[in-house]
């Protein structure tokens, strides 16, 4: 079996570099209705599709939100600014946690910044949040080489049919566990959070 990991590699390392988010400017400044949110989502988020005809967003997804009550409600059927930045952080929530950990983490910022005149604003919040995140990526090309490079050096006794196979399965075990092990911090962070009023009242 023939795999050419250090191609792979390479392939990963570039698509990493090109990982951006979409920015607060970027963003329409009117209300939007939901056919031109789910629009807007589905051509600017594509390049993290993994397959061409994945949705990013549909009509269903956004009324699964609401009635989770992951996103406050539209105003007269339209979405604002704000709506669109929390569908952004609610789609890469979504891969990792589940819907009820969504609401508990984005249950105390819709409350406290959606829509209001604090100082800090939610599209303040958004760009800090998002700027933090793209200062990591150098940081993860280095630690995923890393990763790499110590799979690579696995399974040396191995029949070469097959040697490569297993340092690929052994690269992936490595990556999965790292993610393993960020999910259970995630989620024990999640659990420490105070439960807002409503998740409260639902109990």
């Amino acid at each position: 079996m023939t795999i050419n990991t250090e191609d792979i590699l390479n392939s990963i390392l570039e698509s990493i570099s090109r990982i951006d988010y979409v920015k607060a400017d970027e963003i329409p400044n009117i209300d939007l209705y939901m056919d031109q949110v789910t629009t807007f989502m589905n051509d600017h988020m594509k390049s993290s599709k993994r397959y061409e005809d994945d949705k990013i967003l549909t009509k269903t997804m956004i009324n699964n939100y609401a009635k989770n009550e992951l996103l406050p409600p539209p105003l007269k059927k339209k979405y604002s600014k704000e709506h669109v930045m929390v569908l952004i952080f609610i789609y890469y929530f979504k891969n990792i946690l589940s819907i009820k950990d969504i609401e508990t983490l984005l249950k105390p910022i819709t409350e406290n910044y959606f829509h209001t005149d604090k100082e800090l604003s939610f599209t303040d919040l958004y760009e800090e949040v998002c700027s933090l995140e793209k200062s990591r990526i150098d940081h993860l090309k280095e630690d995923i080489t890393e990763i790499y490079h110590t799979s690579s050096e696995t399974f040396s006794d191995a029949d070469e049919e097959n040697r490569e196979f297993l340092r690929l399965f052994s690269f992936i075990c490595t990556l999965s566990f790292d993610v393993y092990v960020k999910k259970q911090l995630i989620e024990k962070l999640v659990d420490a959070l105070p439960p807002s009023d409503n998740r409260k009242h639902k109990k």
